[in-house]
């Protein structure tokens, strides 16, 4: 058993090494100038330390406007996610109607479409809506998301439902039960919800490569790959850029991380 508990703790710390390399050289070539980039040794590094890729970023490129972008259009996409995907998966969990499950199999059945088949469908659509380079086009599609509306679904099951019975008695309707009663109970459901929908949204790279081609719409996954030229690729500003970009979902996650656990362990979802 001890053999098997140190070979099982030896591929773990093997795991968390390969994702960890990565992000500790994303950091090291971040605070470092470009000429060490290929000869690091301890003494380059210590000798090298500097900020100047973090105000190349902020000066030579639009990286406050595409930082901007990047959390408004995230922001939005989630909060529309949080509130349909919150109002859908109610319905499917405590309104009883016709053809109920078949309907919801049906929803769920959308899932199994590639992204890549239904972008063209939408970029059509925005098209005739006169929307491309605009923010609507930007974060309106991210608002709908059947795994958002089979989580909350789930979620919402797991209350009892003698809560809302006992409010059905008191005279309230499905709209006051759904906000008084089921959001407020619904906390870690919803901050999954909120922080794969933040995630999503945030490093969404197709979408906004379709529907923003000026510099006014870009956003930082765009402006990342405008990083990395043909020929030569400034691998300090590069990863000062991915720098920033990584920080809001950390702190997303940090913040969130309570909540996210509990709505996983909740839903049933592994």
């Amino acid at each position: 058993m001890k053999k098997k508990n140190a070979i099982i703790y030896i591929l773990l710390i093997l795991g968390a090494l390969m994702m960890i390399v990565p992000f500790g050289w994303m950091l090291v070539v971040a605070f470092t100038n470009a000429d060490i980039t290929y000869n690091m040794t301890l003494k380059n590094i210590w000798n090298s330390l500097s900020l100047n890729s973090f105000r190349t970023v902020f000066s030579q490129y639009n990286t406050g406007r595409y930082l901007f972008n990047s959390v408004f259009v995230s922001l939005m996409a989630t909060a529309g996610q949080i509130l349909i995907c919150a109002m859908s998966g109610f319905v499917f969990a405590r309104i009883e109607f016709r053809h109920k499950e078949k309907l919801f199999l049906l929803y769920l059945a959308t899932m199994m479409i590639p992204v890549q088949a239904t972008v063209i469908p939408q970029y059509i659509l925005m098209n005739k809506m006169n929307l491309i380079n605009t923010y609507i086009a930007l974060f309106l599609p991210g608002m709908f998301n059947a795994f958002g509306t089979f989580l909350m679904r789930q979620y919402f099951k797991s209350i009892p439902a003698a809560l809302e019975e006992a409010a059905c008695i008191d005279g309230a309707g499905f709209i006051r039960i759904f906000f008084q009663i089921m959001l407020p109970l619904s906390k870690p459901g919803l901050a999954v919800l909120a922080v794969t929908g933040f995630m999503g949204a945030w490093n969404d790279f197709l979408w906004p490569l379709l529907v923003a081609s000026d510099d006014l719409h870009t956003t930082l996954p765009l402006f990342l790959s405008q990083l990395q030229g043909r020929w030569y690729v400034d691998w300090s500003v590069l990863m000062s850029a991915t720098l920033i970009s990584v920080l809001p979902i950390l702190l997303v996650y940090i913040f969130a991380q309570k909540y996210f656990i509990e709505g996983i362990q909740n839903t049933g979802i592994k």
